[in-house]
């Protein structure tokens, strides 16, 4: 009986580490795809564990003790995969960065990936400040740790595909770049359907102005903002970015967002996970054909000029909800217009890889961002 249920497990392990290797599909849970990739390291610990009962129980069943202890080698091999990718590529990352953007200052200490970085405990939590910005939407402000003197600020745009989300999002990021010494606004604004672009477009322009007029209360340096974006936020602050001809925009962060929406439109699917040409239309106010000035003014990618601000885009390869093509596209653009930037790609990943701060894509998100925003902000 012991030798069934250690084999159930062992396979069970099976279709998990597969998703560190092969698209999720659509019709399965995406997030199982988050936790083979940004948490496998611990997950491993179950082949292991199930390798160890096999060969200390199965004295007599070799046959079955040799066929599990396989099984939780590939499964221990395929959730230790993003550990062996992440530290692949650590080794070009700070050259790639400096190549880029010049030298961090000060020099970062941390590597880009280690193993020890999977136990580095949440540190301490800033205060955050609600306030409104609008009339109707509201941003929470974390004030920079360090104090003293006016900090450059990073603006944040949630993701949701622009019919959910809120300000709220992967809060633990925002207190971590808070105690980089950065300020860090998270705001809302306005969804679709009830709101479709350049409503979305006008609400981050408000942001930056409101923080502009109120700097000296908050403490920011209003000539040194940096725009980051995740999913559908990326595809807002990305456009912003690129169209406003703004020189306090310092820089554009987007992570696995969608940078052109023609495209984003010609291969999206009915029976996709999003349901992807109802959400374009609704976001955007109908097809390309009927709204096409729409899908020009929310394309980053088609205003691509030597002027735009230095951009740091990272994306994974396995994406279930965004095609890493689109930010492999947008890098082919900056490389031909001459623009300092660094694509980081993550053969493992799927959407959110940044929510576990400690995991691959993580550790080497925090240090392209913290190499990025100490350049562009000096």
């Amino acid at each position: 009986m012991l030798c069934w249920i250690l084999l159930f497990f062992a396979l069970l392990f099976l279709p998990l580490g597969a998703l560190t290797v092969f698209r999720s599909p659509d019709w399965s849970e995406w997030k199982l795809a988050l936790l083979a990739g940004d948490f496998g390291h611990w997950l491993v610990l179950g082949p292991i564990l199930i390798a160890l009962l096999a060969v200390l129980s199965l004295g007599g069943h070799g046959v079955f003790r040799g066929a599990i202890v396989v099984l939780c080698l590939i499964d221990a091999a395929l959730l230790l995969k993003p550990s062996m990718q992440a530290r692949q590529i650590a080794v070009g990352l700070p050259a790639a960065l400096e190549q880029a953007f010049g030298p961090a200052r000060p020099a970062l200490e941390a590597p880009p990936f280690s193993v020890a970085g999977f136990f580095h405990a949440a540190r301490r939590s800033v205060l955050i400040e609600t306030r409104k910005f609008s009339d109707e939407l509201e941003l929470d402000f974390y004030r920079s740790a360090f104090g003293g003197g006016r900090v450059p600020c990073v603006l944040v745009v949630h993701g949701g595909g622009w019919d959910s989300g809120d300000r709220t999002q992967l809060d633990g990021f925002n207190h971590w770049l808070a105690r980089e010494g950065y300020a860090v606004a998270a705001i809302d604004y306005r969804l679709a359907p009830q709101a479709v672009w350049p409503a979305q477009r006008d609400d981050v322009r408000a942001a930056i102005a409101w923080l502009k007029g109120h700097a000296a209360e908050l403490g920011i340096d209003a000539t040194r903002l940096i725009l980051l974006g995740r999913s559908a936020g990326g595809q807002i602050a990305s456009a912003v970015a690129y169209t406003e001809n703004d020189p306090a925009i310092r820089g554009l962060v987007a992570l696995y967002s969608p940078h052109d929406m023609f495209f984003a439109y010609k291969y999206a699917r009915d029976d996709d996970v999003l349901k992807s040409p109802q959400l374009l239309r609704a976001f955007l106010g109908g097809a390309p054909d009927a709204a096409a000035a729409a899908y020009d003014s929310a394309s980053a990618y088609l205003h691509t000029h030597a002027g735009v601000p230095p951009t740091l885009l990272i994306h994974g390869a396995i994406d279930t909800l965004v095609w890493y093509k689109q930010s492999e596209r947008l890098d082919a653009k900056l490389t031909e217009a001459g623009v300092p930037h660094v694509f980081v790609a993550l053969p493992w990943a799927t959407h959110a890889f940044d929510y576990n701060l400690s995991g691959p894509g993580g550790q080497l998100t925090a240090y392209a961002l913290r190499h990025f925003l100490s350049v562009v902000t000096k």
